[in-house]
C-alpha cells in the first residue's frame, strides 16, 4: 500500500460516519417535523421517500469504479453531507421551510447512500483479508454507537435546547452543529484515510463495458433459483415494522387528547436513542449466535415471531396510555429487542440469495429490495393512522403480521445454511 495507517485511526470514525446521516434523515426528521406541527400523513409520505437512494444505489454503484478514487467519494461525499446538514439548519426559521428542508435532506440521502458503496469498498482495498474478517465487529459497534448518537444523544440535545432557547433555534443549532462535525470529518478523513494503491478508477473500463457488466450482474440476480419467493420475502417479512417505525415517534410526541403519550423531546431521544438501540444491539447479537449454532431453518419460525408480536406493546400503550415513563422504556425495549432478533433472520436470507457469483453485487440489490419495503409501507403510514387513530392503527399493524409469517413458507433453506455465517451488516 502506498500510504500505511492502522485501521484503528479510521475504520470506528468511517462507520459512525456511514450511520449518522442515515439516522437523520430516516428517524431524526421524523421528531423535527412532528415537533414543528406537521401532520402525519406527510411526515410518513415525505421521508420514506428518502429510502429511495438506498433503493436504487446498485444501478450508480459501477460509476464509483470508474469515476475518481473511493477515497476521493467518501471524502467529497461528506462535504456535500455536511453541507445538506447546514443547508436544512439554515432554512428551518422559513415560511415554507418544508419543502427546502426536504430538498436538503434529499442531498444528504443521496450523498449518503453513495459514501455508503464507497467506504464498503475502500473497506476491502484499505484492510488486508485477515483485518477485514478481524474489524467486522468493530464496524458494526460504531455503526451501532452512531444510532445511538444520532436516535439518541441528538435528539436530546434538540429537546434541551427547546426548552431553553426555544424550538425553532433549538433545531436550527442542532444541524448547525451536524454541519460542523462533518466539516470535521471531512478534514480528518482527508488526512487519515490511507492511500492503498489498488484504490484507483478503473480507467480501462469504458460506459459501454460497464453497462454489460452491470446488465449481466443483475440478470443472473433474476435468474437465481425461487427469486420470485425470495422477492416477496424481502418485501413482506418486515411490512408491519415498515409501517410501525414511522408513527412510533409522532405517537410518543402526540398528545394524549389524540391518543398519544404526550412525551417530550428528550425523553422521546432517552427512550429509543439508548435503551431502544441497546435492546435492538442485543437482540441482534443473541439472533446471529444462536443462527451460527443451529442454522436459519432452525430459528427462522421463532425469528418471525420475535420480529412481529412484540409490535402488541404499542397495542397496549395506545389502549391505557400509561404516564410511567418506565412502562414506555420497558414496552419499547421488548419491541426493540424483537425486532433486533427477528431481523437476523432477514439479513442471513439476503446472505443466502447472494451467494455464487457477483456475490458483493447481489447482496446491494438485496438491500435495495430491503429499502423499498420500508419504503412503500411507510409512505401510507401517516395517512392510515391520521385517518383511523393510534389504538386501531397499533391494530391494522398487528393485522398486518400475518404476511410476514406466510412469507416464511416460501424460503427453501438447507438445515446447514446460517451456521458459523459471518454477519453482514445492513440498514
Amino acid at each position: 500500500m502506498a500510504s500505511r495507517r492502522s485501521p484503528w485511526l479510521w475504520i470506528p470514525s468511517l462507520y459512525f460516519t456511514e450511520g449518522i446521516p442515515y439516522v437523520v434523515v430516516m428517524t431524526v426528521a421524523v421528531i423535527m417535523y412532528k415537533k414543528f406541527g406537521i401532520s402525519n400523513t406527510k411526515i410518513a409520505l415525505y421521508t420514506s421517500w428518502l429510502y429511495l437512494p438506498w433503493v436504487i444505489k446498485p444501478f450508480w454503484s459501477p460509476l464509483i469504479d470508474i469515476v475518481r478514487t473511493k477515497r476521493w467519494w467518501i471524502v467529497t461525499m461528506q462535504l456535500l453531507i455536511g453541507a445538506g446538514m447546514a443547508g436544512v439548519a439554515f432554512t428551518i426559521p422559513a415560511s415554507n421551510f418544508l419543502q427546502y428542508s426536504m430538498a436538503f435532506l434529499w442531498l444528504m440521502a443521496f450523498s449518503s447512500a453513495t459514501h455508503d458503496i464507497a467506504a464498503d469498498g475502500f473497506y476491502m482495498l484499505g484492510l488486508s483479508s485477515h483485518e477485514q474478517a478481524w474489524f467486522v465487529g468493530i464496524r458494526s459497534t460504531f455503526y451501532r454507537l452512531a444510532m445511538i448518537a444520532g436516535q439518541g444523544l441528538l435528539v436530546m440535545f434538540a429537546g434541551h435546547f427547546e426548552e431553553t432557547i426555544g424550538l425553532t433555534s433549538a433545531w436550527v443549532l442542532t444541524f448547525y452543529c451536524l454541519a460542523g462535525l462533518f466539516l470535521a470529518l471531512f478534514a480528518y478523513h482527508g488526512l487519515f484515510l490511507p492511500k492503498p494503491t489498488e484504490d484507483r478508477p478503473n480507467v480501462s473500463a469504458d460506459l459501454s463495458s460497464v453497462f454489460s457488466q452491470f446488465l449481466v450482474t443483475f440478470v443472473t440476480f433474476f435468474q437465481k433459483k425461487n427469486i420470485l419467493s425470495i422477492l416477496v420475502f424481502l418485501m413482506f417479512y418486515r411490512l408491519a415494522e415498515a409501517q410501525l417505525v414511522k408513527m412510533a415517534s409522532p405517537f410518543l410526541l402526540d398528545s394524549r387528547q389524540v391518543g398519544g403519550l404526550a412525551l417530550s423531546t428528550t425523553q422521546v431521544g432517552f427512550v429509543y436513542g439508548t435503551m431502544g438501540v441497546v435492546m435492538l444491539t442485543l437482540g441482534g447479537i443473541l439472533g446471529g449466535l444462536l443462527a451460527a449454532r443451529q442454522g436459519l431453518k432452525y430459528w427462522l419460525w421463532w425469528m418471525a415471531l420475535a420480529i412481529n408480536l412484540p409490535n402488541a406493546v404499542y397495542v397496549a400503550l395506545s389502549i391505557f396510555q400509561p404516564e410511567s415513563f418506565l412502562a414506555v422504556n420497558l414496552a419499547v425495549a421488548v419491541e426493540q429487542f424483537g425486532y433486533g432478533f427477528g431481523f437476523t433472520a432477514y439479513m442471513l436470507v439476503m446472505l443466502y440469495v447472494a451467494q455464487g457469483e457477483h456475490e458483493t453485487a447481489h447482496y446491494a440489490i438485496c438491500t435495495g429490495f430491503m429499502a423499498l419495503g420500508m419504503m412503500l409501507p411507510g409512505m401510507v403510514s401517516g395517512w392510515l393512522q391520521e385517518s383511523i387513530g393510534y389504538q386501531k392503527f397499533f391494530i391494522w399493524v398487528m393485522v398486518s403480521t400475518l404476511p410476514s409469517f406466510a412469507v416464511c413458507w416460501l424460503i427453501p433453506l438447507s438445515s446447514e445454511f446460517g451456521k458459523n455465517q459471518v454477519e453482514k451488516e445492513s440498514h
